[in-house]
Order: C-alpha cells, then sequence, then structure tokens
C-alpha cells in the first residue's frame, strides 16, 4: 500500500492533526517547510513512485489533495488504467469532480469528525453545510475519526451513524479512534474508559447501521491494537511519501513517535483483524506475511537491493553479529 500527501497546502487549521505536527516527519523538518510539486512535475512524480513500488492501493492525502484537484484529474483516470485501486481523503471543502465518479477501483473519502457541533468548529469552513452542497450528487464514504469530546453525552455515537447513514451519497461510514503520539496530553485523547466503551458500542451500531465498517472482530482490534511498528501489519505493509515525493513518512502514515498501545487507526485495527484471523490450526495471515516478508528481506541483502522502510527500521534494530575467529580492526 502506497500512501503520499500531494500537497501541503490546506485552508483547514483542525485541532489534533498529525500532518502538521512538529514531529510528523521526524523532528529534523516539517510538512510546511518541504518543497511540494504541481503540475506535470506533481504528475510525473507520482506516477513514478506508483510504477516503482506497483502497489495495490495508491491513497492521496495532504494537506488538503483537493487543491490539486486538476492534478489529480490526470492521475487518477492514470492509475485506474494500471489496474490499481486509488483512494483521495479529503475535507470536501472543494467539490469532487463528477466524472471521477466513473473512475474504476477509485473511492473518494470525506472526513467528518462528529456532529456539527463539534465538526463545524474543528474543521471550519468544511462544515457540514458545506460538504452536503458541495458533493451533493457524488458517492463517498465518510471517514470519522472519534475523539473524546464526543462521548460526553450519550447517544451520541448512534445519533452520528443514523445521520450519515440516511445520506443516498455515502457508501460506506470509515470509522478510526483518534491515535496520539506518545506523551501526547490532549482534549482529543480517549481514556481507556472511553476506548472499551466505543468498541462495545461499535458491534450494536453495525448490527442497526450496515453502512458502518466495523466487521466483526473489528472493535476488539481497535481494543487491543499492535505494541510496536514491527507488530503492525498496514505499518509493515505500506510506503508513506511526503510532499517532496522523496521525504519519507515513518513508522506509519501518523509520522512522529505514535503512541501504538492507543493507536485507533482503521486500516492498522483490519490488517491486525485480518492477519490474527486463523488459516489451518494455529496458522495465522501474520504468519505467511511475516514468513514472506523475512525471504524478502534476505533476498534484498543478497542482492543489495534497496530495502523497503519497514526492512530497514528491522535491520536497524539488530546488531550485526561478528564472525568468531576474525580480528576486528578498528580505523579510530
Amino acid at each position: 500500500m502506497l500512501s503520499i500527501e500531494i500537497t501541503r497546502e490546506c485552508p483547514l487549521r483542525c485541532p489534533g492533526c498529525y500532518a502538521y505536527g512538529e514531529n510528523h516527519l521526524g523532528g529534523e523538518t516539517t510538512l510546511r517547510q518541504l518543497s511540494d510539486k504541481r503540475g506535470d512535475e506533481l504528475v510525473r512524480g507520482v506516477l513514478e513512485l506508483i510504477d516503482r513500488h506497483q502497489p495495490l492501493q495508491v491513497t492521496l492525502v495532504g494537506g488538503e489533495p483537493m487543491v490539486r484537484h486538476r492534478e489529480l484529474s490526470r492521475i487518477l483516470p492514470e492509475i485506474a488504467r494500471r489496474g490499481i485501486y486509488s483512494m483521495v481523503v479529503t475535507s470536501g471543502i472543494i467539490p469532487i469532480p463528477m466524472e471521477w465518479m466513473a473512475l474504476e477501483r477509485f473511492t473518494a473519502a470525506i472526513s467528518v469528525d462528529g456532529l456539527p457541533e463539534h465538526h463545524n468548529v474543528r474543521r471550519n469552513p468544511a462544515t457540514y453545510e458545506r460538504i452536503l452542497e458541495n458533493q451533493a450528487g457524488r458517492r463517498w464514504y465518510v471517514h470519522w475519526t472519534i475523539t473524546a469530546q464526543m462521548l460526553a453525552r450519550a447517544g451520541y455515537l448512534e445519533e452520528y451513524v443514523r445521520f450519515w447513514s440516511e445520506r443516498p451519497e455515502v457508501r460506506y461510514i470509515w470509522v478510526s479512534i483518534y491515535s496520539p503520539q506518545r506523551g501526547e496530553e490532549s482534549a482529543e485523547r480517549l481514556s481507556a474508559e472511553q476506548r472499551e466503551r466505543v468498541a462495545s458500542e461499535l458491534p450494536r451500531l453495525r448490527e442497526r447501521y450496515p453502512k458502518l465498517l466495523t466487521p466483526n472482530g473489528y472493535a476488539q482490534a481497535l481494543l487491543h491494537p499492535p505494541a510496536s511498528p514491527r507488530q503492525c501489519t498496514f505499518s509493515r505493509l505500506s510506503k508513506n511519501y511526503s510532499v517532496d515525493l522523496k521525504t519519507h513518512v515513518e513508522p506509519c502514515v501518523f509520522g512522529g513517535d505514535p503512541d501504538c498501545s492507543q493507536c485507533g487507526c482503521s486500516a492498522s485495527a483490519a490488517s491486525h483483524w485480518v492477519s490474527e484471523m486463523r488459516v489451518a490450526g494455529p496458522l495465522k495471515p501474520k504468519h505467511l506475511l511475516h514468513g514472506s516478508m523475512a525471504i524478502g528481506s534476505a533476498v534484498a541483502r543478497i542482492k543489495h537491493l534497496a530495502m523497503p522502510a519497514w526492512m530497514e527500521r528491522e535491520r536497524g534494530q539488530i546488531e550485526p553479529k561478528r564472525e568468531a575467529g576474525l580480528v576486528q580492526i578498528s580505523m579510530d
């Protein structure tokens, strides 16, 4: 899976946005300090990354990716022509071109963080009214990140799911829990009790509202996320680039130093849930996946190939073994 931040521009200033955090790109630089691309250079650069990595899916984010809608109108048909799935994650502030709806394997996801009492404050000017007006007649997913503020009153979660389930333009509702950085103290961060409440409510809501994308076991995966990036199937399978199309976002799309013990990423939860399913006896998909990755890493080292980021991270965490009986010469 490939994720690309295609622009640093965004008309919103959302509290808790990880993309503009000081540590998003490791602390040496920030998203706003990178030089982004546009026009032919952006189109060519994105397609070169896709052709290099040959992913199953490409997710195009920002900033606000719709700021580059002209370039996207050239990029997305090329992705479809390659037989690759694509997704654009947007605030809904700019209308999605109607012709994109006819593209094969394309999905648009609009981030709607809570009911109007919260969303319209957090994501102004991408308010409910603006989203519904701009995206009328399109078909799209709702991307919902649950924050602590949304659990202050009973019935909030169901009210949200019911509203968007009744909208004919909404295909599905895709759920995440706010994922903090390590040591973060913020109003958005859920307590352990609140996470348990969400995990208990989601299955019940799924039974009443089929558009809610929370299959059996998904809520428990949110409650028990992978302990580290090395154990996160999504982190290990994904490659993430920032706006210069060279800088990597590590160890996952959040960048920085995410608190994996409190991760609520829907992609991570779904991948973790699938990887823990039983294939035959004690055999699980994660065993096949990790075995395949180990073989790929070994082959890459033998052939001196450039390794994916997850391989480089794991290699860097293991001290090289010294051959017994060899003299070690120091150049100090």
